[in-house]
């Protein structure tokens, strides 16, 4: 019986966190939909950078982001640098020096939100905007992004991050555009679940410091709706960035970015004080998702257990062999459809498990490390 219990709940859940609940959001979001209220406005603007050794990328960063449609005297743009030991700093100087609008905050190394805390303490705008030093943004992103703060109740703002194509075999580009698809169904609804660092900006008034292990992704937009405020998503506010490079490359990265998921999913109160609607979004798209490392390993062992039992057993054992075969037809990086993203799935997947591990074994840095081939 308990067998049995575990099967069917670990199977109903990744069955409901990867396709039942975004074709309910979908449902739902085309039932009721929550409308924001934009207009055309240009308030005063900080757009922070978050920087760590990014002397490749920054002077490109910077040039961007000047040559952004947004009314030029209404444009701060401010580098904060964790303790470059680069010529990242000298870069950024040497930039300001011809711009006034560009600024260098030098901070000490205490990873990504620490140096935005201390950037947005002296920032001049009613809006504060951040970027990754990697990104590039459209030349209307910045005023697609602010439009939506007409709006009284939208707090935070994503815009919408496309993946240009790597080098390498990566298949983070499949997922992602389902992500946003999904993450544009939530803000329909009143508000997405989580965010990314490569668009968003939030009004000053509302900017919160979070614990730095946290991060503005994932902290920001339950925090918002705790608040009684929206977290939204702008579809035309366009941001680029390149993939990591490979697929081991990709699962490094989303090792680190679910220990810091465990993190705030294990102290920072993130189911708490929410309405009822949100929290089943919040659980079914975040705490499941996590989780799904953890109800794959169970959801195999009870079906060994079981398989002897023949029926639905006896299929699962089948899909799970087939599915393994495939992800090993991805690993050798065969032409066979479908492979390839079977592999990523089983990459990220696992990297939940190995993430948890981590948490509970040493807890998570503030501090970040760059993702390799983004640059």
């Amino acid at each position: 019986m308990i067998l049995r219990g575990v099967f069917w709940g670990a199977l109903g859940s990744l069955a409901w966190t990867h396709a039942g609940y975004p074709l309910a959001a979908a449902a739902a979001a085309r039932l009721r939909r929550r409308s924001v209220g934009k207009a055309d406005v240009t308030p005063p603007v900080t757009v922070v950078v978050a920087a760590w050794n990014e002397e490749a990328v920054i002077e490109r960063r910077l040039r961007n982001l000047l040559e952004l449609d947004y009314p030029g005297e209404e444009l701060e743009l401010v580098v904060a640098s964790d303790a470059s030991t680069d010529r990242t700093d000298e870069i950024v100087e040497r930039v300001a020096a011809e711009d006034p609008r560009v600024r260098l905050v030098r901070c000490p190394r205490g990873g990504k939100v620490a140096a935005q805390d201390l950037a947005v303490r002296g920032a001049s705008g009613e809006v504060v905007a951040f970027s990754d030093a990697n990104a590039t943004w459209a030349p209307d992103a910045l005023r697609k992004l602010v439009r939506n703060f007409a709006d009284p109740d939208v707090a935070y703002v994503m815009g919408q991050l496309r993946l240009q194509s790597g080098e390498g075999d990566n298949r983070e580009g499949a997922y992602w555009r389902y992500e946003v698809w999904l993450r544009a169904q939530e803000s329909k609804l009143g508000s997405v679940t989580g965010g990314y660092g490569s668009i968003y900006a939030v009004r000053r008034g509302d900017y919160l410091e979070v614990d730095p292990r946290f991060g503005h992704d994932l902290a920001f937009p339950y925090r918002m709706v705790q608040r009684g405020r929206r977290a939204v998503y702008e579809p035309e506010a366009l941001a680029f960035e390149k993939p990591s490079r490979d697929q081991e490359d990709e699962f490094r990265r989303k090792v680190r970015m679910f220990e810091h998921c465990f993190a705030i999913a294990l102290e920072g109160s993130m189911l708490r004080g929410l309405p009822p609607g949100y929290l089943v979004q919040m659980l079914s798209h975040r705490a499941l998702r996590y989780a799904s490392g953890v109800l794959h390993l169970a959801l195999l062992a009870t079906t060994l257990a079981l398989a002897s039992r023949g029926g639905v057993y006896r299929l699962s054992l089948t899909g799970h062999a087939g599915f393994a075969v495939l992800t090993g037809l991805g690993r050798a990086r065969a032409p066979v459809p479908g492979a390839a993203l079977a592999y990523y799935y089983v990459l990220v997947t696992w990297a939940t498990v190995v993430a948890l591990r981590n948490y509970l074994r040493t807890g998570v840095p503030a501090v970040w490390e760059k993702a390799a081939g983004t640059r």
